[in-house]
């Protein structure tokens, strides 16, 4: 399919329904066969205006603040989940409002906070969360376990004490990974935690699951979650968000200028730092349609963003041809961890959000952003 929208102001971004459908359809298998309950992490994918089609598979949605808790529960519906390193004194009774699910990071924050949530006019279950002390995640930045870790109550803080009105836990030791290291999270889980389990309602596995990534062993995350539900006696719960919106959609940006300074460099309409801020927090280099690793093509260039930040560099490439101004250029999978983390940096306006549905051709611009979103985040 063509990501090419020529009659559609750029940037953008473009979500394609039917290829969020088939990432849906590897996750209600999961549901189905592992008897596990999947949530939509808002921190990763919050595109709201496709919940009405994400909710017909998913639970519900997991939340890391009161603004996220709101839109899960307002927008999202079926069990709202939320959990942060620490609560607001101010906020805590309008969460109180949304959360289905509360997760604590400490003991402390637990008896801060437990009266409210008794006193609460809502039954909402209670759980902690725990770090196994074990992760596989090679970037520092994107590692939950890595020594001096503020998430989670690590094995030798946790007291059994503690744990009155506590029905649930929860751990997050993955990023952009498969069921193999989950297993291998599960023995630490299980070693460290797992005589307190038994006592638990539910477990929730946290996020990083890549599920939809085409070489992902399904298999045996179905296994893993069978096994440890039917050991444990325990409702299972997923939370990614990555792996809801994982190659389903672009951006789609243009070129302004060519200049040239020891190398070809194309100035885009779309910024790093600004519109797809994990090219330099991972960082990586995001693939462009067409286009090909410099050597591959006779043309190479590197392609650069549009704000004043003199690292705002996307990466270097080549291309079959030469590019010209006002030229497109597609950025592969740039529906997750983008629009929920993008800026306003230098003013540059943010991506319009475009839906598609590569089976009948539609194609909608379902929001714009002016100088009235740059303005009122401001004073």
């Amino acid at each position: 399919m063509s990501w090419h929208v020529e009659h559609l102001p750029t940037p953008c971004y473009v979500v394609d329904r039917q290829l969020l459908a088939r990432n849906l359809a590897v996750l209600d298998r999961v549901q189905r066969e592992a008897g596990c309950k999947i949530l939509l992490a808002l921190k990763g994918f919050a595109m709201w205006s496709l919940f009405p089609q994400i909710r017909q598979t998913l639970a519900g949605a997991s939340a890391s603040s009161l603004n996220e808790a709101r839109l899960a529960a307002e927008e999202f519906g079926g069990e709202t989940h939320v959990y942060a390193p620490a609560y607001r004194d101010e906020e805590f009774p309008a969460l109180l409002r949304y959360a289905d699910h509360l997760v604590f990071n400490s003991f402390s924050q637990w008896r801060r906070f437990r009266e409210a949530v008794r006193g609460a006019d809502r039954t909402i279950s209670c759980g902690v969360r725990i770090n196994p002390g074990y992760a596989e995640v090679g970037v520092e930045l994107y590692n939950p376990c890595a020594p001096g870790s503020r998430l989670g109550i690590p094995a030798s803080q946790f007291a059994a004490d503690g744990l009155a009105g506590i029905e649930g836990v929860h751990f997050h030791a993955l990023c952009e990974q498969g069921a193999d290291v989950l297993a291998r999270v599960l023995v630490h889980v299980e070693e460290r935690f797992g005589h307190y389990i038994h006592n638990m309602r539910w477990v929730n596995f946290g996020g990083g699951h890549h599920i939809t990534r085409p070489d992902y062993d399904v298999d045996l995350l179905i296994r893993e979650v069978v096994r440890f539900r039917e050991k444990y006696g325990v409702r299972v719960y997923l939370e990614p968000g990555e792996a809801i919106a994982l190659n389903t959609g672009v951006l789609v940006a243009r070129v302004l200028d060519l200049v040239h300074n020891g190398m070809d460099i194309a100035i885009l309409d779309t910024s790093a730092t600004a519109h797809m801020p994990d090219v330099l927090e991972m960082p990586y280099r995001p693939e462009v349609e067409g286009a090909g690793r410099v050597g591959q093509f006779p043309h190479a260039y590197r392609l650069a963003g549009l704000t004043c930040l003199a690292g705002d560099v996307i990466g270097d490439y080549s291309f079959p041809e030469p590019l010209t101004i006002g030229q497109q250029l597609v950025f592969s999978d740039m529906a997750h961890y983008t629009m929920v983390k993008n800026t306003a940096f230098n003013g540059v306006p943010l991506p319009g959000i475009v839906i598609i549905d590569s089976a009948s051709g539609a194609c909608t611009m379902v929001r714009q952003f002016g100088y009235e979103d740059y303005r009122n985040r401001l004073s």
